[in-house]
């Protein structure tokens, strides 16, 4: 069975009748849990993990949990399921307003990079129903595979790359653990920073606050985060800053700088949350961090990419408010 006449069948979902798929190489190392999500739209991610636990979901005729793996030649059995989604007026479904085909940076067969907005969540969950990956399988229904290679954080913009391929996206995986993937972000921090350039090593431990918010902080016994800063422009009062990751871990650029001392602009976990109050005032009204360049080998041609996202308008313009205060 091909991936495209399993993903026909999933749409005939709805009849009183068990539908079977058989797992081709598009969806093969994926978890069933995220299978079902991707294909079963309209269905709630709640009653998808209901069906889950219940055992009406099986794979080779197995009852599974929402972390099985599936293999390529698995055949998943789905119950009659009645979907969500109301189709318009006409009986037809209703079209998804495009979000994100404006914010396309590069495209081809195996890869889809986009300038991810500030304010948008990369998936959903933690009371976010659609992030940028669940919009875009909305805004490309003909997309047999589409992943999130890496992640940003909701209020960072910039370069984000997914894979529309497997392969591709084990082939980057790998190269991202070797080191081998190349990125770099703007970020503006209060204060005068001195050196043109300073690594930092500083190792990161993550935790939840008592309200269940995820957090990072700088210990001894975390895990390993290396950042290369480089002084792009002083500012009265701040500092422009490039920033190269050479770990990846989760906040790290925040956490590393918060840490020394200059927090990020308009950062809500690490800031300075009085300055982020009166940064509001003057016309910046996120977090001043953005991913402007990737650089990378193309897991199927070999040839070397660097992709990049120009400054957003609101931080341009907040750069260039600083740069005319500044005494002549």
């Amino acid at each position: 069975m091909t991936g495209s006449n399993s993903i026909s069948k999933m749409n005939d979902l709805g009849k009183e009748s068990v539908t079977w798929l058989e797992i081709d190489e598009s969806a093969a190392g994926q978890r069933i849990d995220n299978f079902l999500i991707r294909h079963l739209k309209g269905v709630p991610k709640s009653h998808l993990y209901r069906i889950l636990r219940s055992g009406e979901v099986r794979v080779n005729s197995r009852r599974v949990d929402a972390t099985c793996r599936l293999e390529m030649g698995d055949k998943v059995r789905i119950p009659p399921l009645r979907l969500a989604a109301k189709p318009a007026e006409d009986g037809s479904a209703r079209p998804v307003t495009p979000q994100l085909q404006q914010a396309v940076l590069f495209e081809d067969e195996a890869l889809l990079v986009i300038d991810k907005p500030s304010g948008m969540a990369v998936h959903g969950g933690s009371g976010i129903s659609r992030g940028v990956i669940e919009q875009l399988r909305l805004e490309r229904p003909e997309s047999k595979f589409l992943e999130l290679v890496h992640r940003l954080d909701k209020e960072t913009s910039g370069v984000l790359l997914l894979a529309k391929k497997r392969s591709a996206l084990t082939k980057l995986h790998a190269m991202m653990r070797a080191g081998e993937v190349e990125k770099r972000y703007f970020a503006l921090v209060k204060g005068a920073w001195k050196d043109e350039k300073r690594a930092v090593k500083l190792k990161l431990h993550k935790y939840l606050t008592t309200e269940g918010e995820r957090r990072v902080s700088v210990t001894e016994d975390g895990q390993a985060a290396h950042t290369i800063f480089y002084l792009r422009q002083a500012l009265p009062g701040y500092t422009l800053l490039e920033a190269e990751l050479k770990t990846g871990r989760t906040h790290q650029i925040r956490v590393h700088l918060a840490h020394l001392g200059y927090p990020i602009a308009g950062d809500d976990k690490y800031g300075d949350f009085p300055l982020n109050k009166a940064l509001a005032k003057q016309g910046l009204k996120r977090m001043f961090l953005h991913a402007f360049s990737l650089a990378f080998v193309h897991p199927s041609t070999g040839e070397r990419l660097r992709l990049e996202a120009p400054l957003p308008k609101d931080l341009s313009r907040f750069v260039n408010s600083l740069n005319k205060a500044a005494p002549v």
